[in-house]
């Protein structure tokens, strides 16, 4: 009998997902994107943040944000610019191939989401069931405010 643990099942579910997703976007020409550039992503959106605020935002040390930030912008996704006054304080903002790795991001995300959905006969009953979750949880307000974490 499968399992009807629901840990087990989102876990799964989100590896494969994240799996689909990872391989899409390396069909894109984006090979090198891993899950925490996800969260990074999201927090350059509205404009450049400094490393030790992102490494605020994701719940991380200064230190473990900061190489990171060295390793995105080694890809090009981010670069650092001054911020402020103080030319020892940089922010990072996204380049253009980290925008364009964000809209590959979206375009492969919902690109599987047709897919799995497409393997269920009628899948309303499921994403309703998916969207009462998350929403009793609080995890699709977190999402929505960005403050979901990387896992450790």
């Amino acid at each position: 009998m499968p399992s009807r643990d629901l840990t087990l099942l989102f876990t799964a579910l989100a590896a494969a997902c994240d799996e689909r997703v990872r391989a899409r976007m390396a069909e894109a020409g984006f090979p090198e994107v891993r899950s925490v550039h996800g969260y990074v992503f999201q927090h350059l959106l509205t404009g450049p943040v400094r490393v030790t605020d992102l490494a605020g935002l994701l719940g991380m040390t200064p230190q473990g944000a900061s190489k990171v930030a060295a390793e995105m912008e080694r890809i090009g996704y981010v670069t650092r610019r001054v911020s402020g006054e103080d030319q020892r304080v940089r922010a990072l903002e996204l380049t253009d191939r980290g925008r364009e790795a964000v809209e590959a991001g979206r375009a492969a995300r919902a690109a599987v989401t047709g897919e799995l959905l497409a393997a269920l006969p009628d899948p309303e009953p499921f994403l309703d069931a998916l969207t009462t979750l998350s929403e009793q949880t609080g995890a699709l307000r977190d999402l929505m405010a960005r403050r979901l974490r990387p896992t450790r």
